[in-house]
């Protein structure tokens, strides 16, 4: 924690050490008014001099107006310190997470990187809030009262010596037991933010089988478990709290009592005792204030140990370390070389020795059984996922050695799960190339076949999206993630299994369209439906991720056994002779 703190709070010197000198000032106030008010008491009131009540009355007020400017000017700053420390600090975990590749997405969990960007940073954005008042006051407080109320009378000041140990004893005992629990929460609140994520996302699968009492089940289970966890911390704090205010009381008695006697006996002046007791008021306060900053600390080190977790993992897809020697031809020729891909932790490869060339101006299919690792492949070549061995390479140019942004700009990928963003179908296709025309766009809907239903919208292209698309259907989402693919004009189209939801005829006519539009760039279609491969110029055949055939359609019908079942599992074998 104390490096995150110290990395993100340096750039704020100049306003944390002008916090710091009105902090000072403030406790360089609050102990020297005690002070003030003994020599009323002993000077002013007992002698009975108004004027000198007046004067040093007069001084007291305006060190309180001091005091109160000083309080203000301190929270405002601290307020605008800690709410831009939480946005630096996730500023910079969303840029991070943008590096990282696929393997490490889903090793560290999409609801626990949201969790980490928001409740734990607000941990911490919270402790630098409260910590840059109460940490700086309240050491200066209680070190300053202790010196004060040993300069008032020697005799009472031995009460510290019992009390400020076992108040220190009792904030310890809080740390060391509040610490695990407080990581366990974190963990437990990733936990019920997935139950939560994926019953949201998959509401309609658990109507669908009748799941929803076991869905509540399963996040009751969650929810009670997280219960548990803060119902301990909150236990531990319930007891702390009360145990602290039995010693401050217990000490103010103490003190009264004792002081009490001296006076009787002439040892002190009355005065004296009223700012002993008031000194030893702000340091048992100041030692509550340290124990509710304290109070923060165990659950804010927690959340500072999975930020830092994620701001410390080097991402997998690294920038080259070296400049292109000659810019890239841009020809659009992707070659694989012998590539082999294992997942982390996995026993098997998914893709093992897979060797073939895909060439400009050409459409290669990809086809295979399901788990023969043809997304895995299609992710591999704009370099979402790095080999393991071999090369893939791009004009002869390793893509490991192309800076990402250049190498994502030759690009053009339709997924399977057409994801449309928040907004407008404008701003949606858009999002291929922001400064597409109005024409523009609409030749890309009209292409992928689009345009048929966003004619028939009132609004058009400014009709509204819902974030995922949740309000359009699987085929008119698929359509227009075809559209944003086709107004970004790449040199390199990737299509995963992005024509599964559309009609037959739908499909037939897109890729009529498709053929004219992308006639001279490398063109790779993962797909499962053997109509909409059959005509492509290349067929690459993946069988447990591995090349066991590459052709046309009428040489593959022949020579490959893999892919004769998969068009006989769809239409038989003499309809597609």
């Amino acid at each position: 924690m104390r490096e995150l703190l110290v990395t993100y709070l340096r750039p704020h010197r100049k306003v944390l050490v002008l916090i710091a000198g009105l902090l000072l000032i403030q406790a360089i106030a609050n102990l020297y008014l005690p002070s003030l008010n003994a020599d009323i008491i002993n000077n002013g009131v007992v002698t009975g001099d108004t004027a000198y009540i007046l004067r040093v009355g007069g001084l007291m007020l305006l060190l309180s107006i001091l005091l109160g400017l000083a309080s203000v000017v301190t929270v405002y700053f601290s307020a605008r310190t800690s709410m831009r420390f939480g946005r630096e600090v996730r500023g910079d975990i969303f840029r991070h997470v943008e590096g990282f590749s696929l393997s490490q997405m889903h090793n560290f969990g999409v609801p626990s990187l949201i969790t980490r960007n928001t409740n734990d940073v607000q941990q911490l954005q919270m402790l630098v809030m409260v910590g840059l008042t109460m940490m700086v006051l309240a050491p200066i407080t209680a070190i300053g009262g202790i010196f004060m109320a040993t300069r008032e009378n020697l005799q009472l000041s031995a009460l510290l010596i019992v009390t400020v140990p076992l108040m220190i004893a009792v904030i310890g005992y809080m740390v060391f037991k509040a610490v695990p629990l407080f990581r366990a929460m974190q963990i437990k609140i990733d936990r019920v933010n997935g139950v939560l994520r994926e019953n949201l996302a998959g509401i309609r699968v658990i109507r669908a089988f009748v799941r929803t009492s076991h869905e509540e089940e399963r996040f009751a289970e969650a929810n009670a478990d997280l219960t548990d966890t803060a119902l301990k911390v909150t236990r531990l704090f319930a007891l702390i709290m009360p145990t602290l205010m039995l010693i401050m009381n217990l000490t103010i008695v103490a003190t009264i009592w004792f002081g009490g006697h001296l006076i009787s006996d002439g040892s002190m002046p009355i005065g004296n005792l009223f700012a002993f007791q008031s000194y030893i008021m702000q340091i048992l306060f100041s030692v509550m204030m340290a124990v509710m900053t304290m109070m923060m600390v165990p659950r804010a080190a927690a959340s500072a140990e999975r930020i830092q977790a994620v701001l410390n993992a080097v991402p997998e897809i690294a920038e080259p370390t070296t400049a292109l020697a000659t810019p890239l031809a841009r020809v659009g020729r992707i070659e694989l070389r012998d590539v082999d891909f294992r997942y982390p932790g996995a026993q098997d490869p998914v893709l093992n020795d897979v060797t073939f060339t895909l060439e400009p101006g050409t459409t290669t299919a990809i086809v295979g059984g399901t788990g023969s690792g043809k997304s895995t492949l299609v992710n591999l070549l704009p370099r979402l996922l790095d080999v393991t061995q071999g090369a893939v390479l791009i004009d002869g140019v390793d893509v490991r050695d192309i800076p990402l942004e250049q190498l994502w700009d030759l690009f053009g990928l339709v997924p399977q799960r057409g994801f449309l963003f928040g907004g407008t179908i404008g701003s949606n296709v858009r999002f291929g190339n922001p400064e597409a025309t109005d024409e523009e766009v609409w030749d890309a809907l009209t292409v992928a076949q689009a345009r048929e239903f966003v004619d028939l919208l009132p609004e058009g292209l400014d009709a509204e999206i819902d974030q995922g698309g949740v309000n359009l259907s699987g085929g008119q989402r698929q359509r227009l993630a075809i559209a944003r693919c086709l107004v970004r004009e790449p040199l390199i189209y990737l299509f995963d299994d992005s024509f599964s939801a559309l009609d037959y005829t739908t499909d037939a006519r897109l890729r009529g369209a498709l053929a004219g539009r992308t006639r001279d760039r490398t063109v790779v279609i993962v797909a499962q439906r053997v109509s909409t491969i059959m005509d492509a110029d290349r067929i690459v055949v993946l069988d447990s991720g591995r090349v066991v055939g590459i052709g046309v359609h009428d040489e593959l019908i022949e020579s490959c056994e893999a892919y004769r079942e998969i068009v006989a599992s769809q239409v038989a074998l003499e309809d597609v002779r």
